[in-house]
């Protein structure tokens, strides 16, 4: 598999990450944005390279289970992000003074929840004797970049919609979660 298909590969497998990035730079405080854009786009980079890697080396069992409940585990996850956005947007007054910050572990759990799907790449690298070096760092670096730069993006969309950010932010994650679970289970 040539580097071009691997890359190709790689913004695809990012999208997912992308999205959540764009919606979560909706939500930032201006002074919070360029911090989280490149933890987002670090935690992001990083699991959406070790996924391939794991795929790579536990071998198609493994996947095909995952593969079966991973539109699941993804749907969740981003939708109980998205109702917490929203729900934390529904309690903000005007008169307080936002101080905007992501807890790690819903980076991590935002991380887990778009990396899933590459799980099953790896496997499927594993049988087409991809150089793996080569397709988790493409992987990886595509995926930080363009979260990267979705982060940004996305709190230049905010100030547009300041008021509703929050709003926006969780709808835009849930739904990506039911894009997921439908293109699972009927495409």
């Amino acid at each position: 598999m040539d580097f071009i298909t691997i890359l190709f590969i790689g913004i695809g497998l990012a999208m997912d990450a992308s999205a959540v990035s764009l919606a979560k730079g909706m939500s930032l405080d201006k002074d919070q944005v360029k911090k989280y854009a490149f933890i987002l786009a670090l935690t992001f980079g990083f699991f959406q390279a070790l996924m391939p890697a794991i795929g790579y080396f536990t071998g198609s069992h493994f996947a095909e289970y995952i593969q079966s409940i991973d539109h699941w585990i993804a749907f969740i996850l981003l939708s109980l992000i998205g109702i917490n956005m929203i729900h934390e947007g529904k309690e903000e007054k005007e008169d307080e003074v936002k101080i905007h910050s992501i807890p790690f572990k819903n980076i991590l759990l935002l991380a887990i929840a778009t990396s899933i799907d590459a799980l099953a790449v790896g496997v499927s690298f594993a049988f087409l004797k991809v150089n793996l070096f080569l397709a988790i760092t493409t992987i990886g670096i595509t995926t930080f970049i363009l979260s990267f730069v979705c982060v940004l993006f996305g709190k230049k969309l905010g100030s547009l919609f300041e008021k509703y950010a929050e709003y926006l932010g969780g709808i835009i994650l849930i739904l990506l979660g039911i894009k997921i679970l439908i293109e699972h289970l009927f495409f």
